[in-house]
């Protein structure tokens, strides 16, 4: 297949998984949901294949180039961001089928104690939910993020992240009733970004003619249209990325949702808005000498880090302790985009080699995390972390898993997270940013202190037994999609040079 082939079947697999899903019905909804998770993979191989070999894929929908017609490009930011989100969605994907296959066996549909709201602390419940909608809906946020990432123009952006914001508050809200609240919020936020965005997009429109990114890049001049676009977009973009201090809503809707889906959120979804942001400053405004932008972002990055690091700390139940590790997590990102966008020396390679490998590792160990605390949810019936004592003996793969994940979180090697923030401080040093440096490890001193804490319970005798006293259990299989996610992020430490060649494919000059 040529590579624009490849790059058509990469956005119409998984849109076209979501039907069939959706057509199957409660019988054959995961088998058509397993089968598109391994027919996308196959189409983003083949694209990633293609760029390295062809360098940047393109294709004009309908044969009409722009402005008038759709492209869809395939660059190395592109490609590497789609190879993402194919290996830890299909991580994913495994863990749904058992998980939500396991509900369905029992016939009841019932956690291992009465329904009751996860939000407190007690177990997720599957009563009366329609689980098997699980799969088209997250087959189209997949697909939507796959155009997302392939979009050539603003307003198909606009388009995606719509898709993207419907499908994800469809996700949370599958947890029934006690998720309700989380998933307006996060239907409300989303909203708004959305119209701080389509209100950027019109004035660029307005004032250049077109939406086309390359085209915009070539005309976009300093302006009061062009700022005032930049700056809409770019606080709606943050509001939709849940970056601090507009990241009330992300803790909730990620606590409240289901595991596999709390894993989607925060290690695919949250990425799209750093995508965007990075194509913001680092290409559309790229030329332009434009600095309090990105200086903004690093700020709020250095908060996120900080405060998302105090919050985790403070928190009693696993997963929002994991959910607000997430709000650290991207300040991470936001604080390489500067850095990234100082020119074309080794400063900004290397930060958006890290920012770009700090995402992949972020999104198999918080994938991870996510799925452990579901199998501890699962065996012990609730998440709250001075009640999970002993469970290394009980669940070893799991303790083995949040071990690894928590190694790529904190940045010890020899993991993906301290190559990503290895590089993120060389460049950091390279530019003269000290008080970068500072954050980025207090902000490692943090994860340090609530990771391993929770991870301390794990050899720590005591505790509530479990409901009805039976020993802690958790299917295996589940585990083991916890611990391959784990090891991805270890793995992910070996992979520095390609993907620095790979985001050298159609980077603008």
């Amino acid at each position: 297949m040529s590579g624009g082939a490849w790059l058509i079947a990469v956005a119409a697999v998984p849109l076209a998984a979501a039907v069939a899903a959706l057509l199957a019905g409660r019988r054959g909804a995961a088998a058509a949901g397993l089968l598109g998770s391994l027919l996308g993979t196959v189409a983003v191989l083949g694209l990633a294949a293609a760029v390295l070999d062809g360098g940047v894929q393109e294709v004009l929908m309908g044969g009409w180039a722009a402005p008038l017609g759709i492209a869809l490009r395939a660059d190395g930011l592109a490609t590497a961001m789609l190879l993402m989100t194919a290996i830890v969605g299909s991580g994913i994907a495994l863990y749904a089928w058992r998980y939500f296959g396991a509900a369905h066996a029992t016939g009841a549909h019932e956690s291992p104690a009465p329904p009751h709201d996860v939000r407190a602390g007690r177990p997720e419940t599957t009563t009366d939910r329609p689980d098997w909608l699980f799969w088209p809906v997250w087959l189209l946020a997949w697909g939507a993020l796959n155009a997302l990432y392939l979009s050539g123009d603003l307003f198909n952006l606009y388009v995606t992240l719509e898709l993207l914001g419907l499908a994800a508050v469809a996700l949370v809200a599958l947890a029934g009733a006690g998720a309700a609240a989380a998933a307006l919020r996060y239907l409300l936020l989303a909203l708004l970004g959305s119209m701080l965005y389509i209100l950027g997009v019109e004035l660029l429109y307005a004032a250049y003619q077109t939406l086309d990114l390359q085209q915009l890049r070539a005309r976009v001049q300093p302006s009061l249209s062009a700022g005032l676009a930049a700056a809409l977009m770019t606080t709606g973009l943050l509001v939709k990325t849940a970056v601090f201090p507009l990241h009330f809503w992300l803790p909730p809707a990620h606590g409240a949702a289901p595991a596999p889906v709390s894993a989607a959120l925060s290690a695919l979804v949250v990425k799209a808005g750093f995508y965007l942001l990075a194509r913001l400053w680092l290409d559309l405004f790229g030329a332009l000498p434009w600095q309090a932008g990105p200086v903004l972002l690093g700020v709020l990055g250095c908060g996120a880090v900080l405060w998302g690091g105090v919050q985790a700390l403070r928190q009693q139940r696993l997963k929002p302790m994991i959910a607000y590790s997430t709000v650290a997590q991207l300040g991470y990102l936001l604080i390489a985009l500067p850095l990234a966008g100082q020119g074309a020396g080794g400063a900004a390679a290397g930060a958006l080699t890290a920012a770009v490998l700090l995402a992949a590792s972020h999104a198999a160990a918080k994938a991870s995390m996510f799925l452990c605390a579901g199998s501890l949810l699962a065996a012990y019936g609730h998440d709250r972390i001075a009640a999970l004592a002993g469970f290394g003996a009980r669940l070893p793969l799991t303790a083995t898993a949040f071990a690894l994940a928590a190694l790529s979180l904190v940045g010890l090697p020899p993991t993906g997270g301290f190559v990503g923030k290895y590089l993120l401080v060389e460049a950091a040093v390279r530019a003269g940013a000290w008080g970068t440096v500072a954050v980025v490890l207090a902000g490692s001193l943090l994860s340090a202190m609530f990771l391993f804490h929770a991870l301390s319970r794990a050899f720590v005798e005591g505790g509530e037994p479990p409901p009805g006293g039976a020993v802690p259990r958790a299917p295996t299989a589940p585990q083991l999609v916890s611990l391959a996610l784990a090891l991805l992020a270890v793995g992910l430490a070996l992979v520095g040079g390609p993907l620095a060649a790979l985001l050298a494919t159609g980077v603008a000059p």
